[in-house]
C-alpha cells in the first residue's frame, strides 16, 4: 500500500530543505570567512553552497517520491 503525502506535508519537507541549506550556507560562509577570504567572496560560497545543498535535497525528495 503506497500513499502519498499531501501537500502540507510537501511544503513541510521543502521548507526543512531550506533550512538545512541555509545551515550548510551559513557554515560555508564561516569557513570561507575565517581562511582570510573577504567578506563578499564569503558571501558567493554560501550562496554557492545553499543552490547545491537545496539542489541536492530536492532531487533526494523528488527521487524518493516525496516531492
Amino acid at each position: 500500500m503506497k500513499t502519498t503525502p499531501t501537500f502540507g506535508v510537501k511544503v513541510l519537507l521543502v521548507v526543512i530543505c531550506a533550512l538545512v541549506s541555509s545551515i550548510v550556507a551559513t557554515g560555508a560562509g564561516i569557513l570561507t570567512h575565517t581562511t582570510g577570504a573577504s567578506l563578499p567572496e564569503a558571501i558567493l560560497s554560501a550562496g554557492g553552497a545553499f543552490a547545491i545543498s537545496m539542489t541536492l535535497g530536492l532531487t533526494t525528495l523528488a527521487v524518493l517520491g516525496l516531492g
